[in-house]
C-alpha cells in the first residue's frame, strides 16, 4: 500500500505519526516539504493545486488523506481555494484508483439536535453552506471518497487555533483565566486528535463503497468550564478561572477584523448545545473514542 498525505497540519502529521508507529511508510505533500521527522515519513515539497505536479508524486497511491486548509478563516478564502483545491485530488485519485479520505467538520450539519451520519444538513450560508457543497462535490465524483467528522478536536499536536488547543490549555494548566466563546455551561462534543487521524486510517481500510460519511469515536459532551477544568486537574493545578469572551465584542470586531468575522460567524456553535452521535460509525470502524480521562492526560503532558 502506498498511502499519501497532503498537508502536515495538526491533522495529516497525526495520521503520518500513526502510521509510521504501525511501521507503515507514507509520504507527505506540502509546499514546504515539512512534516514529521521520522524515517518513515517522506517529505516531498509538492502544491496539491497543481494537477500535474500531484498526478506525479501520488501516481502509485492507493489512498490519499487529504488534509491541507484553506490560508485563512473566512469564507471568501475557503471558496477561492478548497473546491478547487479538493477537485484537483478527486481528478487524480480518480486517476490512479486511490481512495480520498477527508477530515470534515460539523459545520455542514444542521446542530439544532444530536448530530448524526444521516442526519440534516445546515441551511446556514458562508462557511456552512461551502462545507455542504463540498460533501456534495466528493459524492458525485466518480472517485471513492470517504468524509470522517469530527468536533472540534483537542491533543497532542492541536495547536493554537484549536479551541480546547493551547487558549485554552495554556491558561487552565498555568492558573490563568480562559476567556471561552458563547456559553461555558452547555454541553459541547469534543473530538480527541488522535481518535479522528485513527479513524481515518481505519476508514481508508474498509471494503470499497462509494462515498462514505462516518463519524470519529466521540466521548460523550463536555462544557468549556469541565474540559479547562479537567485540564487543570491533569496538571495538578487548581480549578481555573472560566470567563466569557462576550458574543457582542467577537461580531463587533469581526465587522472590521475579516479573520475574527470568520469565528463570529461560527459562534452559534459554542451558544446552544453541540452533540454528535458517533456510535454507529464507531461500531462500523471497530473503534472507541479514547478513554476521556486518558485523552486529557496524554494532552497535557504533551
Amino acid at each position: 500500500m502506498t498511502i499519501v498525505i497532503t498537508g502536515a497540519g495538526p491533522i495529516g502529521s497525526t495520521i503520518a505519526r500513526q502510521y509510521a508507529d504501525r511501521g507503515v511508510a507514507v509520504r507527505i505533500l506540502t509546499r514546504s516539504g515539512s512534516g514529521p521527522d521520522h524515517p518513515l515519513v517522506e517529505r516531498r515539497k509538492v502544491d496539491v493545486t497543481d494537477r500535474d505536479a500531484l498526478l506525479k508524486a501520488a501516481r502509485d497511491a492507493d489512498v490519499i488523506h487529504h488534509c491541507i486548509h484553506a490560508s485563512a478563516y473566512v469564507a471568501d478564502v475557503w471558496r477561492r481555494e478548497l473546491p478547487y483545491a479538493e477537485q484537483v485530488v478527486l481528478d487524480v485519485a480518480e486517476q490512479v484508483g486511490a481512495v480520498v479520505v477527508f477530515p470534515e467538520s460539523l459545520y455542514a450539519f444542521d446542530t439544532s439536535g444530536v448530530i448524526t451520519e444521516s442526519g440534516p444538513r445546515s441551511t446556514n450560508g458562508g462557511k456552512p453552506a461551502i462545507r455542504r457543497e463540498l460533501l456534495a462535490a466528493r459524492a458525485a465524483s466518480p472517485a471513492r471518497t470517504i468524509s470522517v467528522v469530527a468536533s472540534d478536536y483537542f491533543g497532542p499536536g492541536a495547536g493554537a487555533r484549536a479551541h480546547a488547543g493551547d487558549r485554552m490549555l495554556e491558561p487552565a494548566t498555568r492558573g490563568g483565566t480562559f476567556r471561552a466563546l458563547g456559553s461555558v455551561d452547555l454541553p459541547h462534543s469534543w473530538t480527541y486528535l488522535p481518535d479522528l487521524a485513527a479513524a481515518m486510517i481505519a476508514a481508508s481500510e474498509l471494503p470499497p463503497q462509494g462515498d462514505r460519511i462516518l463519524f470519529a469515536p466521540t466521548n460523550a459532551p463536555r462544557t468549556q468550564r469541565e474540559i479547562a477544568t479537567d485540564y487543570a486537574n491533569a496538571a495538578g493545578r487548581p480549578t481555573p478561572k472560566v470567563g466569557r469572551l462576550p458574543s457582542w465584542v467577537v461580531r463587533l470586531v469581526g465587522r472590521v477584523h475579516a479573520e475574527t468575522g470568520g469565528i463570529a460567524e461560527m459562534l452559534y456553535m459554542f451558544e446552544r448545545p453541540l452533540v454528535m452521535d458517533s456510535s454507529a460509525s464507531e461500531a462500523e470502524l471497530g473503534l472507541a473514542p479514547t478513554p476521556w480521562d486518558v485523552a486529557v492526560k496524554t494532552t497535557v503532558e504533551d
